[in-house]
């Protein structure tokens, strides 16, 4: 079984889209999938609720009241993790997670918050048994801007401890594809291809790394 988390501490930083997204990709592909909401706010269940009945299904898992408790048949499953998540909190999450992905929004509060996170996820690693892969994207991204600019110089410049470039992948663009696509509760890999074609040639990266062996720890 696969899983991933998607992790940011900071609020806003466009979580459950990527989560819900990631989650109608993958059944799309025929995979069996599992949401887990630990959001108190429960948006992704909301986001499950609102599905119809005609598109893949997706296993919604109330983890914030019941924990991860998911099918044994599930093939991935896509962690929705809360925000201020923390301490002892983050490190039980860590250890659930095969892969992790860190949206982060552009602006100057954002990426201070992001430089902070990034600097307590390296803190606790030594805690985590696996070597988990960490990879960032920018998320609701108005191109051209100079915050976009900002955020785009710092992710590349990211280091991990060991000195190799720290893996950025791609920028998802704020736009009303991802808002009508929240409303009905399904991703934009189920409008018509050409509705949202630009949309997919940006999460090309990030699907890429992640049928890619570098997304997974070493067996």
């Amino acid at each position: 079984m696969r899983s991933i988390l998607i992790l940011n501490a900071k609020g806003g930083s466009g979580k459950t889209t990527v989560a819900t997204n990631l989650a109608g990709y993958y059944a799309n592909a025929n995979a069996k999938v599992a949401l887990a909401d630990y959001d108190p706010l429960g948006s992704a269940m909301d986001w499950i609720t609102q599905r119809p009945a005609k598109y893949p299904k997706i296993t919604g898992v109330p983890a914030v009241s019941s924990g991860l408790r998911v099918p044994r048949s599930t093939d991935v499953v896509i962690i929705d993790a809360p925000s201020k998540t923390h301490g002892d909190e983050l490190v039980t999450l860590l250890r659930r997670a095969h892969t992790i992905i860190i949206p982060v929004v552009p602006s100057p509060v954002d990426i201070r918050a992001a430089q902070r996170f990034l600097a307590e996820l390296r803190n606790v690693r030594h805690r985590i048994k696996t070597d988990i892969k960490l990879a960032t994207i920018a998320s609701r991204m108005r191109e051209g801007t100079r915050a976009a600019e900002d955020l785009e110089d710092y992710l590349y410049d990211l280091k991990l401890p060991s000195g190799r470039r720290f893996p950025f992948l791609t920028i998802l663009r704020q736009n009303a594809n991802y808002l009508r696509a929240a409303e009905r509760g399904i991703s934009i890999f189920e409008f018509a291809p050409l509705a949202t074609a630009q949309d997919r040639e940006y999460w090309a990266p990030l699907l890429r790394w992640l049928a890619s062996s570098r997304s997974l720890p070493a067996s």
